[in-house]
């Protein structure tokens, strides 16, 4: 696969994220977990995923390729999959409600 289709094919995809003001993984298909998603912005107890975005160029530049909302303890976490300029993948963990990256934002953690 060439550089340029395989730039092609994170953009097409990093596109998709944009279009979704919030992504929540699924762990049951249900419509739920967008909804509380959406509640959980609208009521300021977590970031919109816009500011995220930036937060997580600005550390870990690259193509962000995934977006994850999950709950770990207390926290709401944006767990995001990044590939850098060298084609690798990583995960950087950001807290949703602080919009602080907690883990994988350059030498962070």
């Amino acid at each position: 696969m060439t550089a340029k289709l395989k730039r092609l094919i994170v953009l097409g995809l990093t596109g998709l994220i944009f279009a979704q003001p919030l992504a929540v993984r699924a762990d049951e298909d249900d419509d739920g977990d967008h909804d509380r998603a959406r509640d959980l912005y609208e009521h300021g107890e977590i970031e919109g995923l816009a500011k995220i975005l930036d937060v997580v160029r600005a550390k870990a530049p690259g193509d962000v390729v995934a977006v994850d909302l999950v709950r770990l303890g207390s926290k709401w976490i944006y767990r995001l999959q990044v590939i850098g300029a060298d084609g690798r993948r990583k995960v950087v963990e950001v807290d949703a409600g602080a919009g602080v990256i907690v883990r994988g934002g350059g030498g962070d953690h």
